[in-house]
C-alpha cells in the first residue's frame, strides 16, 4: 500500500532519482573503527572474567555481566560491518591483484569474530585483533601509507597497527 502511494506521488511530481554506489563517501575508509572494536572485545572479555571470577555475584554483578556480554556482541557486529564495507567497496581489482589473499583474510576475520562473539575467551578476541591488524596493514599499503606498530594507550594495552600520517 505504502509503495503504491509513493509510486503515485512519484508519477505525479516526477521526483529526481538519487543513487549511490558506496556505503560511505568515496575515499573515506579507515580500519581504525574495526581495530577499536577488536580492542573493546578484548577489554570486555577481561571485565566479564573479572565479574565471573567472584565467588558470589550480586544482582548488580549479574546486570553488569549481561551488559558487558551485550556490548561484546555489539562490537563484534560493528567490527564485521566495518571490515565488510571496506572490503566490499574499497578493494577493487588493482588491490586484489596485489593482495590476492585479501578474500581469505576477510573470511578468516569474519569467522574469528563469530568465535569471539560466541565465547568469552581472551585468546579468541586477541586473534581477532591480530587479523584486523593484518587487514589494516594491507589496507594502508594499498594507499601507499607506511605503518608502525605501537601499544594502544588504554586497556587492554595491546599492539595495534597505525598509519604513519606524518609521512604524508
Amino acid at each position: 500500500m505504502l509503495h503504491s502511494i509513493l509510486h503515485s506521488l512519484d508519477k505525479t511530481f516526477s521526483f529526481k532519482t538519487a543513487s549511490a554506489h558506496c556505503d560511505i563517501p568515496c575515499k573515506i575508509y579507515d580500519p581504525s573503527t574495526a581495530q577499536i572494536c577488536a580492542l573493546s572485545m578484548v577489554r570486555l572479555v577481561d571485565l566479564i572474567n573479572e565479574i565471573s571470577d567472584k565467588e558470589e555475584m550480586t544482582t548488580d554483578d549479574h546486570a553488569q555481566l549481561v551488559r558487558l556480554v551485550n556490548e561484546k556482541e555489539t562490537h563484534g557486529t560493528k567490527l564485521k560491518d566495518e571490515i565488510r564495507v571496506i572490503w566490499g567497496d574499497y578493494f577493487k581489482q588493482p588491490q586484489i591483484d596485489k593482495y590476492p589473499d585479501i578474500h581469505t583474510l576477510v573470511h578468516q576475520l569474519m569467522m574469528q569474530t563469530s568465535k569471539g562473539k560466541q565465547k568469552v575467551n581472551r585468546e579468541e578476541t586477541i586473534k581477532i585483533l591480530e587479523l584486523v591488524n593484518d587487514f589494516a596493514t594491507i589496507f594502508w599499503e594499498t594507499k601507499g601509507v607506511a605503518t608502525y606498530v605501537a601499544t594502544c594507550p588504554y586497556p587492554p594495552s595491546l599492539a595495534v597497527v597505525y598509519p604513519k600520517l606524518d609521512a604524508l
